[in-house]
């Protein structure tokens, strides 16, 4: 199971009845659009990301500075905010050759990728300086949560001076690896015979998609899932119910201060996923006010993620912006019931229950 610990394939959306015959004509029209419109930019953002990453890394090594890192360290954070927006689609090609979890070890509560990235650096194993090497090693250190340790981690100052070029050297593999993974997706989607044939085009001889009801059902899926986890998994993993329960090092991206980035990400790759598909012009006429409310929710919950800034166990301990992932934990909510119970009502999809394993 992915690490992102949401089982998509335990969370069927019942089909209460058919796609409306109404929007059935639109299927393919309004998945075209999720692909054309979000998905092809999505990846095609991140493998430049990716790309530039790898370019920074390679110059930190080559020339170590303070610059040099300040910049490797500005690339990473710009790769995982195109990773956060393009992760909501966490099926398809990115669940091929196990790229989901070798791009994310996450969560990570056992410490396993920490413990085997300290291990790595302290033993200057030459084959894991190595993308293609690498690539074949455990899932959990050859991906952005690697890389975060390597930039951000306990030892991360060396790598402005000459003193520790292996440090440089994994973290330039781990990049190569990054931009690979990313280049292979975004090829993956755009391959005209490939899985996007498949989505776009359900059908009796179709292997994935019998039909556009199973089509619209895997769109919808997306927002249901990925505001869950969002939630229950992402925020509600470090925040607590008090603040003596928070778990700050629980938090994604914690080390690089991108936590509150990574959730505002999410939100903003739902938003724009849901613009591009277009799947509010299959509600009914009555019922369309529900796509401005979506927008509306999606659009608040990222100003709110972004306006939590600096190092996120000074942000819990501040009441003012904890207060803040109190109301973003609300909007998710709130959109959830929005989207999972009302939308799929309207079209005539029950949502089934969210199955998060927290393993």
């Amino acid at each position: 199971m992915s690490r992102r610990i949401v089982a998509v394939l335990a969370f069927p959306l019942f089909l209460a009845a058919a796609w409306p015959a109404s929007a059935a004509v639109r299927t393919s029209d309004v998945i075209g659009r999720a692909i054309d419109g979000f998905v092809g930019p999505a990846y095609a953002s991140l493998d430049d990301r990716a790309t530039s990453l790898t370019k920074a890394m390679r110059q930190l090594c080559a020339t170590p500075s303070e610059q040099n890192l300040d910049a490797a360290r500005a690339d990473y954070s710009a790769t995982v905010e195109a990773w956060s927006v393009a992760e909501i689609i966490a099926f398809g090609p990115i669940k091929e050759n196990n790229r989901l979890e070798r791009m994310l070890y996450w969560p990570d509560r056992k410490s396993i990728g920490l413990r085997q990235v300290q291990a790595t650096l302290a033993a200057k194993d030459p084959s894991a300086t190595d993308p293609a090497q690498l690539a074949a090693k455990s899932v959990a250190m050859q991906g952005l949560g690697a890389l975060e340790y390597v930039l951000f981690g306990d030892g991360a100052e060396t790598l402005a001076g000459t003193d520790e070029p292996y440090r440089c050297a994994y973290g330039a593999a781990v990049a190569g690896n990054i931009e690979t993974i990313a280049s292979e997706v975004r090829d993956a989607w755009n391959k005209p015979d490939g899985f996007a044939a498949l989505w776009a085009n359900p059908g009796s001889k179709n292997p994935l998609y019998r039909n556009g009801t199973e089509a619209v059902t895997e769109l919808v899926g997306v927002f249901i899932n990925e505001l869950d986890m969002i939630r229950d998994v992402r925020l509600k993993g470090f925040l607590g119910a008090k603040p003596e329960a928070d778990k700050p090092k629980q938090a994604i991206y914690w080390r690089s201060q991108n936590t509150t980035n990574s959730l505002a990400g999410n939100l903003s790759g739902i938003d724009r996923l849901f613009k591009a598909s277009k799947l509010g012009d299959a509600l009914p006429a009555d019922a369309r006010w529900m796509a401005e409310s979506i927008h509306i929710q999606l659009t608040n919950g990222v100003a709110t993620a972004k306006s939590i800034t600096g190092p996120i166990d000074k942000a819990l301990a501040d009441p003012a912006l904890r207060g803040k992932l109190d109301h973003f934990a609300l909007i998710t909510s709130s959109l959830s019931t929005l989207i999972g119970t009302r939308m799929t009502a309207e079209f005539g999809l029950t949502a089934g229950f969210s199955s998060l394993d927290g393993d």
